[in-house]
Order: structure tokens, then sequence, then C-alpha cells
């Protein structure tokens, strides 16, 4: 889907912005943000992952990238077992 990010480093003395891979369809990636801007405010999983990457510096694009990032593992994961997600899932495992 593209969603993967991509570190632009140029030699020892010069690194750039973070940056999301091109490759893979521009259509799902636009499809995607605005089901991660809604993510971010309303699911707790999303919103707590938000707080994690913006306490680490993060700046707000890169953090949306992500949701959208984090919402195709949860949708992949919900297909693949054909289960309910289930927002306390890691608590249950452990």
């Amino acid at each position: 889907m593209g969603l993967a990010p991509k570190d632009t480093l140029s030699g020892t003395s010069v690194k750039g912005k973070p940056r999301l891979c091109k490759i893979g369809n521009a259509r799902l990636r636009k499809c995607f943000y605005m089901p991660a801007m809604v993510a971010i405010r309303f699911t707790p999983v999303v919103a707590e992952f938000h707080r994690r990457l913006k306490e680490n510096g993060k700046n707000g694009k890169v953090i949306v990238c992500a949701a959208m990032r984090k919402l195709v593992h949860i949708i992949y994961g919900v297909l693949k077992t054909g289960k309910p997600f289930n927002p306390h899932y890691a608590q249950n495992i452990a």
C-alpha cells in the first residue's frame, strides 16, 4: 500500500525528513487518510498510539501515516482471523 516509512540518508552529514514509500496504490493511501484521522480521535488503541508517538517527538503527518498503517494491520488481523476487533486483545495475552 505504500505506507512504509522511508528514511532519507545521504552519507553521514545530511539526514532528511522521513517520508512515505510511494510504492503502492495511491488511491488506497488517499482512502485511509480520513479514517486514520477519525481513529486517532475516537479509537482508544489508535489514540494511545498517537499519544506515544507525539511524546517521542514525531510530527503530525508522520503520526497520521503511522495510524494509517496501524489501521491496515488491524483490518488484516480481522480478515485473517475472522473474529471481530478486540481492543483488549494484547492485554488478554499477557
